[in-house]
């Protein structure tokens, strides 16, 4: 609403300044231009001396403007903060190598040059073989033809023949100063040349008689040798080369930032096409395209709100754009920067068509599982490595694409140190693994009822043996074991029987799936997931068929390294490789069948997921590493069960079940009981597996049953009445009817 004074305000104002005491007394001329450039810089307006006669407006002016009625400036046009200083911009950069990581890497470094003489001695030995069958056989057929063009040459150059054409087009077009010029130059010449033909064959004559008549033998073998190889040079044809090359190179396009930017418009990301469109890039370069392993390496940024995942989501159109199969393209994110840095990675080759990757420790004495096993190698020729200890590994694949043979590698690799005790389960019977079987405690090979049951068994021995495991290492003293982890010193005591346990389970479909074993060993392999990695057990599965009913989620949810080959579809996918991964560009779903067999993603061994081919172990590669293993074990006395013929713990009937067991030992009559009492009576009951075990052990081991500990008033020993944490026997019953009820159900 217009207040009623702002008509008089012009009025107001004038009134002021001419009763002003302080205004000046002579008239002033006022600079229009100054006065209007004054106003616009002013934000705020002067006050209005008429102000106090009553409100002039509303006094919350419009957040998109100024007093004045113009925008405000958010930005302003100096900046205040002028950000960080040279020092700090320097400390930020990013230094760039002095030297290849080829060359800082001796085991690198190794296999460069010990590639460099591979490839020296196959051209030598090419070059070799090829000298009296083929090269020699040429230059004896070629040496008359070359001794005819010797002569022709010395003939033309005697008579000055090139000079020819010169003078006839000179004598052509009656040229005489010229023509006259070119004739006595060539009468000089050939005066010249043919004194020096004349000499020469005379002293060539005389040559050939003594070599045919006076020479020696030798002598004459040589100077006809020499003539051969000359003149069967001089007759080879321009485009019939003596030699043949030993090494084919092959020849690829060299990456430029033109063909990339081209690439990356065409496959259909609307915030770089649009910018190419306009004449614009649409992308930058972060550092220079350079070489990196057998291919190229462009560091790009990618226009704001893109991620390394819609360009990973692209890639068979990227592949297309430049012109390349899709197994020599490879889009990743760098860990170190933003999720807009792509690194893009262009092979000379398809991974596919490398040929078989050679394992590191094939030709190794020993290994220590502490320093990760090696794996295979990235699409860039980098070895990959799987750490091992505090963490278990979940495999998974179609049928045919690789999987048994990856759990080969990392089982090879453990049982070259051999302090790690190997429990094997083969559970698809076709004998994978079998020459593995000399160096296990337990071991199995099978599809059978028995075979899944001794499986099974071996995940109830090794939830008592994480159990027995953790009382062990809560006793260890803190400088010993500061962090409650199994570490390389404690695992070389074999007195504390903390050493490194690895279990193995390939189609462990088979297992979980049992419609009677399948639950109880679904529980376990969980309990033992989830509690055993710092204690030294590990855990490997491997699976064909990766859904909720073949591998539960509380094992999937919870493994920390996974390596996924090729899959059907985005469950099977995100089964593997975790919730999400599908969405982010980690897709094991464009792996060709049979084509990419061996190439896989693998997650958890590094800060990102990448793409790894993993080595290759054939039969008698891998009985080889096993004799090399066993004569390991034998030397430091580390054979057990299996391996040394003996029966290993079994748990054949329901002795060995903990709710048995605890039932066994907790009467009817006693309604409560105290968690210390129950761990106690279940050492006497059984020491070898509930050894060491204390009220907090029995505590965690009945919760995944669902029984929950409470507080029991009781008398001690003492005859001391207290309260202490135990359990109702009503409880242990009813999840033990249960669990049977379940068993039958299924």
């Amino acid at each position: 609403m217009k207040h009623p004074d702002d008509d008089n305000e012009l009025f107001n104002r004038l009134e002021a300044e001419m009763t002003d005491p302080g205004a000046p007394a002579g008239g002033e001329v006022v600079d229009l231009g100054k006065a209007r450039t004054a106003r616009g810089e002013s934000t705020d307006p002067a006050p209005d001396p008429s102000a106090d006669s009553g409100p002039s407006q509303s006094a919350d002016p419009e957040p998109t403007g100024s007093a004045d009625g113009r925008p405000t400036l958010v930005d302003s046009t100096v900046p205040t903060v002028s950000g960080p200083g040279v020092i700090d911009r320097i400390k930020n950069s990013k230094r760039l190598d002095v030297f290849p990581a080829w060359l800082k890497s001796a085991a690198e470094f190794r296999e460069a040059l010990g590639w460099l003489a591979g490839h020296a001695w196959h051209t030598v030995a090419f070059h070799t073989v090829r000298v009296p069958v083929v090269y020699l056989p040429k230059l004896i057929w070629r040496s008359p033809r070359g001794a005819l063009h010797t002569l022709a040459k010395v003939g033309r150059w005697s008579v000055d023949a090139e000079g020819e054409a010169l003078r006839q087009y000179t004598a052509t077009n009656e040229q005489v100063d010229e023509y006259l010029k070119l004739s006595r130059q060539r009468d000089r010449r050939v005066r010249l040349r043919m004194i020096l033909t004349i000499i020469g064959s005379l002293f060539t004559l005389g040559t050939v008689l003594f070599l045919v008549y006076g020479a020696e033998p030798m002598t004459q073998v040589i100077a006809a040798t020499v003539a051969v190889l000359g003149f069967g040079l001089a007759g080879a044809p321009a485009d019939a080369p003596l030699a043949t090359r030993a090494v084919i190179k092959t020849e690829v396009q060299k990456l430029t930032s033109d063909i990339v930017i081209k690439a990356m418009a065409s496959i259909g990301i609307g915030q770089i096409a649009s910018a190419v469109a306009k004449g614009k890039d649409g992308i930058q370069f972060a550092a220079p395209i350079t070489r990196e392993g057998p291919g190229w390496r462009a560091d790009i940024d990618l226009p704001l709100g893109v991620t390394v995942a819609d360009v990973a989501d692209r890639r068979a159109r990227l592949a297309s754009g430049l012109r390349r199969p899709l197994g020599c393209v490879w889009p990743d994110a760098d860990p170190n920067e933003h999720e807009g840095r792509l690194i893009l990675w262009v092979g000379d080759r398809d991974l596919s068509k490398t040929g078989i990757v050679k394992w590191q420790l094939a030709g190794a004495r020993r290994h220590d599982i502490f320093k990760g096993i090696p794996f295979g190698l990235d699409p860039r020729g980098r070895g990959q490595s799987v750490p091992m200890i505090q963490h278990n590994v979940l495999i998974g694949s179609q049928p045919g694409q690789g999987k048994t043979a990856s759990v080969r590698v990392l089982a090879c690799g453990a049982a070259l140190d051999p302090s790690v005790e190997m429990w094997l389960h083969e559970l698809k019977g076709t004998g994978d693994v079998d020459a593995l079987a000399c160096t296990c405690h337990r071991f199995v090979s099978g599809i059978d009822d028995d075979s899944i049951k001794y499986a099974a068994d071996s995940l109830t021995l090794l939830r008592a043996e994480v159990m027995r495991r953790a009382a062990a290492i809560k006793k260890l003293p803190r400088d010993l074991c500061p962090d409650k982890r199994i570490t390389r010193t404690i695992a070389d005591k074999r007195s504390l029987k903390l050493w490194p346990l690895l279990a193995v389970f390939d189609e462990c479909q088979n297992l979980f799936a049992h419609p009677k074993y399948g639950k109880q060993a679904g529980e376990d392999a969980e309990f033992i997931i989830k509690l055993g990695r710092a204690l030294g057990v590990i855990l490997i599965l491997a699976t064909q068929r990766p859904d909720k009913d073949s591998l539960p989620t509380g094992i999937s949810g919870n493994v920390s390294i996974r390596f996924c080959l090729r899959v059907a579809g985005q469950v099977e996918n995100d089964m593997i490789l975790g919730t999400s991964a599908y969405r982010n560009g980690v897709r094991a779903t464009a792996f060709r069948p049979e084509i990419d067999a061996g190439n896989g993603y693998l997650a958890g061994a590094g800060p990102l997921p990448s793409v790894v081919r993993t080595a290759y172990l054939d039969d008698p590669a891998t009985n080889t590493i096993a004799q090399r293993a066993l004569a390991l074990r034998k030397a430091e006395g580390t054979l057990s069960g299996r391996a040394l013929g003996e029966d290993a713990e079994s748990t054949a009937g329901p002795s060995y079940d903990l709710l048995a067991d605890v039932a066994a030992v907790v009467p009817a009559s006693e309604k409560r009981v105290w968690n210390e009492r129950i761990a106690a009576r279940l050492v006497e009951l059984r020491p070898a597996v509930y050894g060491g075990w204390k009220g907090e052990n029995v505590t965690s081991a009945l919760k995944p049953h669902g029984i929950k500990t409470t507080g029991i008033a009781g008398t001690t020993d003492d005859g001391e009445r207290t309260t202490r944490r135990g359990i109702v026997r009503d409880d242990l019953t009813t999840a033990i009817a249960e669990r049977d009820g379940n068993r039958g159900a299924a």
